[in-house]
């Protein structure tokens, strides 16, 4: 038995879930910006928190690379 749109739509009001459905988009209005704010927030602390060990190691990382770079050319200059 197949339900037509009108008759979807009297159950659907009927059974309160165009209410409830109303509720949580008011609520992800609210709860999606306040996440993403807090989020941002605790970034933010955790990267000047941590920054400067980061930038030690990305100088390490840089300076061996430039090693291995080296590695491959040749003592006299030449290709």
């Amino acid at each position: 038995m197949l339900l037509t749109l009108k008759a979807f739509h009297e159950i659907a009001m009927n059974s309160g879930i165009h209410a409830s459905s109303s509720a949580i988009a008011a609520l992800a209005w609210w709860i999606v910006p306040i996440l993403s704010v807090l989020g941002a927030i605790i970034y933010v602390i955790w990267v000047s928190k941590f920054q400067e060990g980061y930038n030690n190691e990305t100088h390490r990382s840089v300076g061996k690379f430039s090693a291995f770079q080296a590695s491959f050319r040749e003592k006299d200059g030449k290709k």
